[in-house]
């Protein structure tokens, strides 16, 4: 009996392992003209997309370009849920069209958001999509996006994107790509906190050396909180660094309870808060901006956005967090799963102007019923939004390559995330395929151009309604892929070539993207002076050079013809003298 039971078992095994497999998924692509010329003139504007990969739910939307700088730190919309300033601001915005794989196209009349007609101008379009068709693929069984204890790093020291970007969790570490079922694959470490201190949610893996990270360490009986700096340790034992901040800590904050946020690291500083929901009586929200040293940069009030006596002398909490940060392209991301407030700053620009409007880019609020709190007609506490009894309950809020931001959403009915454009502006509510109504606790993107670009989830809706009846097994642990892809382009009613001498240096998106085999890859001079075109693959390699020479000033394109290289994604860089960018496409076959 024992000798059949352990060929049972070397069978199961065997069987394991031939079915393994590195978690390889198939991207959602799409592509469109950059530049397309519409009159203004009321006639339908039909628009070619082509999708590759999977099939897309697909939004449309027209914002307005190069108008930020003049567009003032305003509320509007019902109940002033709509805070913008400084940023370009949506006029249009379509309900999801399904599009199958190949070619599709997407209409618009000219006329914005309320009917009235668009003036004839220049404008950024942008088109959003996800697979609401498709099966989740799970990416890996051994972490899943619980709240927002998870983080992503995406790119290298060099901010090239990374061929396995690393998804970390506290004391775990894992290389998106590897067998999703593969134990031995996941790096675990064991961090103690030093007596007295606990560790608060999320840690920051440092952008520069990744041996080292970053967690906010909270003591209770002090009621104070601050950051520290760790060493990484495979398999080991996680080092705090006593040459960081005076010896260990950086200067220290009041922080009378809970588990979050945590820390969130930008390319020169470090993002922190004090999260006081729970029991605190005053205004008290305050958002924390460290340098790499540990030394406080500056104290933001975020009471005026988040305090609110109303919701307090009615019965609900006096603060709304923050207590979930996320960060993209410096830009960070406020929310918390107590209040209706989603929340867009931009630290690196309040620390250049000093000015305090200029902290907050956007926030969406109660009024556009995305993401809004005690809106329906029965509501106790009719449109208070620091309320952390009612749903939507959303626990994290992540961000895409082009700031489309969403959120998971649980108990407002069968469906997975609530969606907001570039400025805040609510989109709506959608779902992936086969999702029901149970539970869901975390989502973000990778989207770098890696090999894994996507939109993941948790699978937890699966396992039951609520936490209280939440059950773990196969199908709700780990973390899952679902296709995702955002582009966008220009329409104008201009006609014509670009003046010679243009007043800044620019490089476009390479058309067609995808492509096969042949692209064309366009960019504008200053200033005369020698310039590189280079190709790389998501390793961070140069496969190919287009351009090493002098060029004058004006307008150029070069074309790859990439006939002897494999499908995937590539980056393409232009430099021109200190002036250098790169993008991404990728190369269909």
């Amino acid at each position: 009996m024992k000798k059949m039971l352990v060929v049972v078992l070397g069978c199961l095994l065997v069987a394991s392992t031939a079915f393994s497999a590195p978690f390889a998924p198939t991207l959602l692509k799409l592509s469109a003209n950059p530049v397309i010329q519409y009159d203004f003139d009321g006639s339908a504007l039909e628009i070619p997309v082509q999708v590759s990969g999977k099939t897309a739910a697909v939004i449309f939307a027209v914002y307005t370009k190069g108008k930020a700088n003049s567009i003032p730190n305003i509320r509007n919309g019902y109940l002033g849920w709509h805070q913008v300033n400084k940023v370009d601001t949506c006029l249009f915005y379509s309900a999801a069209k399904s599009l199958n794989i190949g070619a599709g196209t997407i209409s618009w009349d000219g006329k914005d958001q309320d009917g009235g007609v668009v003036p004839a101008g220049e404008y950024t379009y942008y088109l959003w999509a996800y697979d609401d068709k498709g099966s989740k693929e799970k990416m890996t069984q051994w972490l899943r996006p619980y709240s927002s204890v998870y983080e992503m790093q995406e790119v290298d020291p060099d901010g090239l994107p990374l061929a396995q970007p690393i998804y970390y969790h506290l004391n775990k570490r894992w290389r998106v790509g590897n067998d999703p079922y593969d134990y031995a694959a996941l790096d675990s470490i064991k961090v103690t906190a030093p007596t007295g201190w606990t560790i608060r949610n999320i840690q920051a893996m440092d952008p520069k050396d990744f041996n080292f990270f970053y967690m906010q360490l909270h003591n209770v009986d002090a009621t104070q909180a601050g950051l520290t700096k760790w060493k990484w340790v495979p398999g080991g034992e996680a080092e705090m660094q006593t040459d960081f901040g005076d010896n260990g800590f950086s200067e220290l904050f009041n922080a009378p309870s809970g588990d979050k946020p945590g820390v969130v690291a930008g390319a020169d500083y470090l993002y922190t808060g004090d999260q006081n929901h729970v029991g605190v009586n005053d205004p008290d929200v305050q958002f924390y901006i460290y340098d790499y040293q540990g030394t406080m940069i500056k104290e933001v009030d975020l009471a005026p956005w988040w305090a609110s006596r109303e919701a307090q002398e009615l019965g609900a909490q006096m603060n709304g967090g923050p207590n979930e940060l996320a960060i993209r392209h410096e830009k960070v991301f406020l929310n918390c799963h107590c209040s209706c407030i989603k929340q867009m700053v931009d630290p690196i620009r309040y620390l250049e102007t000093e000015e305090y409007d200029d902290f907050y880019v956007w926030t969406n609020t109660n009024g556009d019923y995305v993401l809004d709190h005690n809106f329906e007609e029965t509501a106790t506490l009719k449109w208070i939004c620091n309320d952390y009894n009612v749903g939507p309950y959303t626990y994290n809020l992540a961000a895409d390559d082009l700031l489309w931001s969403e959120c998971p959403a649980y108990d407002v009915g069968a469906v997975s995330f609530g969606l907001m454009g570039p400025d805040g502006t609510g989109i709506g509510y959608f779902a992936f395929s086969g999702e029901t109504a149970g539970w869901k606790k975390g989502s973000f993107f990778i989207d770098s151009g890696t090999a894994f670009d996507g939109l993941y989830c948790d699978n937890e809706q699966a396992g039951g309604t609520h936490y209280a009846g939440w059950k773990a097994n196969e199908f709700t642990a780990g973390c899952y892929f679902i296709g995702h892809d955002s582009i966008m382009g220009v329409i104008t009613n201009s006609v014509g070539v670009e003046d010679a001498a243009p007043a800044a240096f620019t490089v476009a998106q390479n058309s067609p993207n995808p492509f096969n085999p042949t692209t064309t890859i366009s960019f504008s001079l200053v200033n005369a002076g020698d310039v590189n075109v280079d190709i790389f693959n998501v390793a961070g390699q140069k496969v190919d050079t287009l351009a090493n020479g002098f060029m004058a000033a004006g307008s150029h394109s070069v074309v790859w013809d990439a006939s002897d290289f494999s499908a995937g994604v590539y980056f393409y860089t232009v430099k021109a003298g200190s002036m250098s960018k790169t993008m991404k496409m990728t190369l269909v076959k």
